[in-house]
């Protein structure tokens, strides 16, 4: 399943304004699609401008603290010009790589975004996906981009590219996201751990239908539209807080409360909690899931129930 980006961010608010300034590009190149060769400039879709940074001080003078390349060996620091790169391919055995031979091994820098496939959008793990960029056209090659990203969107499908960014060549999908084509460089699959490694339950793990019925219950109960701006980063603005107030006052106080909830213990019940789950969402369990009613119509009538409890 495709990584989905807000779409009015996508858009860019209406066409006939003109659009704000998106910073310097990253990467120039084209898209090659078929014959087609689509001019575009690479963009970070990430906002880090918001990003907290903290420096290590000296406690006695809060003077920045500076790190030195030292020897595990002789404990003595180590120049630069004495330091090689080396791959540990057994415990303490190291083979040396030398600059010029990791320049082989880098990709050539080429201009190209070179389609490989087109597969359907629901295919890719979100796990695979990584950086999000978007792709924006050179003037004179906006048709050919709206092109290729209402084909896309017409037939449900994302791209599969390589292009070369910073020596290193990438794997990537261009997706239609609103009125941009979004960019995603992609893992490869060596660089993730399958499933089958993990200690997961399972298939044949005993559920009731009644457990399920109300699972799906809660779950439609509690079904919304994709807001981004309604999740927020409590760290971050608690942090913010406490520098503003100690840089003021010198001093912090309890600026946020304890956190809500307790770690859970072993579930007796699972049947009677979900129900419980139901209720506290405002949700009328009564005897939908035992009569077999669909999922989705216990929930209809549980906000219903709820509406007319809320006037």
């Amino acid at each position: 399943m495709a990584r989905k980006a807000h779409t009015q961010q996508a858009d860019g608010g209406d066409d006939d304004n003109e659009a704000p300034a998106a910073g310097r590009g990253i990467w120039s190149g084209s898209i090659s699609f078929g014959l087609l060769q689509i001019p575009v400039k690479l963009y970070t879709a990430e906002s880090r401008s918001e990003e907290i940074h903290f420096r290590q001080l000296d406690k006695k003078d809060l003077a920045p603290i500076k790190y030195e390349r030292v020897s595990s060996a002789t404990g003595k620091p180590v120049a630069w010009k004495d330091i090689v790169k080396g791959y540990e391919y057994e415990p303490d055995n190291f083979v040396i790589i030398e600059p010029d031979e990791l320049k082989e091994a880098a990709a050539k820098a080429t201009q190209t975004l070179d389609i490989q496939d087109f597969v359907p959008v629901d295919q890719i793990d979100p796990a695979f996906f990584e950086t999000p960029y978007y792709l924006v056209p050179e003037k004179r090659s906006a048709k050919a981009y709206v092109l290729l990203r209402e084909a896309l969107k017409k037939k449900n499908a994302l791209a599969l590219a390589t292009f070369v960014l910073r020596t290193k060549e990438h794997l990537a999908a261009l997706m239609p996201v609103g009125n941009a084509i979004m960019l995603e460089v992609l893992r490869y699959g060596h660089e993730l751990r399958a499933p089958k490694d993990m200690p997961l339950p399972k298939k044949d793990a005993s559920i009731g239908e009644r457990e399920l019925a109300m699972a799906e219950q809660l779950i439609d109960g509690m079904m919304t539209d994709w807001e981004p701006a309604k999740y927020k980063d409590r760290y971050h603005g608690v942090v913010l807080k406490m520098i503003a107030e100690k840089a003021r006052t010198g001093s912090i106080k309890s600026l946020d409360p304890k956190p809500k909830g307790e770690a859970a213990s072993e579930v007796v019940d699972l049947l009677d909690l979900l129900k419980q789950s139901v209720a506290k969402n405002g949700g009328k369990v009564a005897n939908d899931a035992k009569a077999g009613v669909a999922p989705k119509v216990a929930a209809k009538k549980a906000r219903r129930a709820a509406k007319k409890k809320a006037a």
